[in-house]
């Protein structure tokens, strides 16, 4: 037989193969679950071109109107104390609430709060509209949070939105809304910590007249929503009861297959070991599955990757470029609603964006909902000012990659404030000689940091820097057509301010160099 005989019987077997073996098959265990084989990951362009996401951190937890942890904290009649890392000798603030809003925990606990979850207000196809217009590549929806509440219609637990409070399957009509607006779709869980997390539903009063008396959570008729009782050395922020773990592993992989997301975020570090590989291999390989072979999953959490996954910083940023693809997750308030919080300006999250892309990173902003699902006015506001900023100077954000460094100016010094959890604080002050850069093909892009009052001296454009061997062929300003006056010193690139400055903050200055 001829060789080029052999060879068309060969690809005519092949495409019989791949025409009658479903997807799942050919493209399964192309991953496998060990640190050797995620070595391979490549990360999607999708996601390092995208840069900005916004995020749905909503749920029952809302419904008090007090804030994060609400769940936990309205168990806890003595306060943790954080500076002595101990118990104080007050009641925490949530139970003192609860008490007087809604009874005892003893009498009426978390499991009654859920009911009062109705979302009516909630327009998913309305909200995803007005991201897409703020800015926003890809969206991500809360599945579960440490409360152990599910968001999506599980087939394996019944304390679910599709059942109980708004008795709607929420991460699909969130993804439904995503994929209407051409956005990319995640969702979060934060499940593998409300084994312990959630531990404070099984007390009781340590103080007062009802000392002793048990909470709803010691009810075991309750216990597929509270959790078994934890191990007394089960007590750190993932469980360590194996049982505990194979359940998670269950309910992630329903998630998983339910909805494919694009992005998976873990509250956590990699979880629980070779149980975590497991998930993480099926996510991607399913993926790949789903997109005939082609990688386009994103897994993101709290542990430092070497690439074979996103390292997510929690209020907080990179304090240097990373030769990996980040992200930040932070809100403009509290995590969830609470009455009277104060927000970050529009104008921070415009500074926080561009700081963290400059640094290779994505930003994943959550917006604060109402219990009921729409946004109050202030977080309209925000969202206006993000909105305006976004179209003239969006060239220098998505689809760029750092430059040389990320930055010059007083907040690039190392004595800055450092985050809850890591890296430097995502929100902090900026003068107007802090710059920032990104890079598109040959184009640059410098950032004002803030509204300049005089000339702008970027020194790391300088003749003589070290930074930069090419000379300067044009500097213009994003958002206006103002012909800028400019010279390139020896010691800095010198822009004479403009006339007129566009009305926003952060100001970007597009720099083309001769060929």
């Amino acid at each position: 037989m001829k060789k080029n005989t052999r060879k068309l019987i060969c690809l005519t077997l092949l495409a019989f193969v791949i025409s009658v073996l479903p997807a799942s098959r050919l493209f399964a265990q192309t991953f496998k679950p060990t640190d050797e084989s995620f070595k391979q990951y490549q990360y999607p362009e999708w996601f390092r071109d995208a840069k900005f996401g916004i995020w749905a951190h909503w749920g029952p937890q809302a419904v008090p109107r007090q804030g994060d942890w609400y769940a936990k904290k309205m168990y806890m009649n003595l306060a943790w104390d954080w500076s002595k890392n101990g118990l104080s000798d007050k009641p925490d603030d949530d139970y003192t609430y609860h008490v007087a809003h809604y009874g005892h925990p003893s009498k009426f606990g978390y499991k009654d709060i859920i009911p009062l979850w109705k979302a009516e207000k909630w327009d998913p196809e309305k909200l995803m509209a007005l991201y897409k217009k703020v800015g926003a590549k890809y969206f991500v929806s809360m599945g579960t949070h440490h409360d152990n509440f599910f968001l999506w219609n599980s087939k394996l637990h019944k304390w679910n939105a599709a059942k109980m409070g708004p008795k709607k399957d929420v991460v699909g009509l969130w993804q439904k809304a995503a994929k209407k607006e051409g956005l990319r779709f995640g969702v979060s869980e934060h499940l593998g910590a409300s084994y312990t997390w959630f531990q404070t539903a099984r007390g009781a009063d340590k103080t007062g007249s009802m000392a002793g008396v048990p909470y709803d959570g010691n009810d075991e008729q309750y216990a597929d929503l509270y959790h078994k009782k934890a191990a007394a050395d089960d007590n750190g922020w993932l469980t360590k009861d194996p049982e505990n773990q194979k359940e998670w592993l269950s309910m992630i992989t329903e998630l998983i297959d339910l909805y494919h997301p694009d992005l998976l975020y873990s509250d956590s570090a990699f979880p629980f070991g070779d149980v975590g590989r497991n998930m993480v291999s099926h996510y991607y390989n399913q993926d790949m599955a789903k997109n005939g072979g082609k990688l386009e999953a994103v897994y993101t959490c709290k542990q430092p990757s070497k690439g074979m996954w996103v390292q997510d910083v929690e209020r907080g940023a990179l304090d240097s470029i990373s030769p990996f693809p980040w992200q930040t997750d932070t809100s403009i308030g509290d995590w969830y609603y609470r009455t009277g919080q104060k927000y970050m300006t529009g104008t921070e999250v415009i500074q926080m964006l561009v700081d963290i892309v400059s640094k290779n990173g994505n930003l994943l902003l959550n917006v604060v909902q109402t219990p009921e699902g729409d946004l109050e006015p202030d977080v309209l506001t925000i969202l206006d000012v993000i909105g305006k900023w976004t179209p003239a100077n969006c060239e220098g954000i998505y689809g760029t990659r750092p430059w040389k460094v990320y930055g010059e100016g007083p907040s690039t010094q190392k004595n800055q404030a450092k985050g809850q959890f890591g890296g430097v604080k995502d929100v902090r002050p900026y003068d107007a000689s802090d710059i920032r850069f990104t890079t598109k093909g040959e184009t640059l892009y410098a950032f004002c940091m803030n509204k300049p009052t005089g000339a702008i001296k970027i020194t790391s454009l300088g003749k003589s820097s070290k930074l930069n061997d090419k000379a300067i062929a044009s500097v213009k300003i994003l958002g206006s057509n103002e012909k800028l006056a400019w010279k390139q010193e020896a010691g800095a690139l010198v822009i004479t301010k403009p006339s007129k400055l566009p009305e926003w903050q952060v100001v970007t200055f597009k720099i083309d160099f001769k060929k």
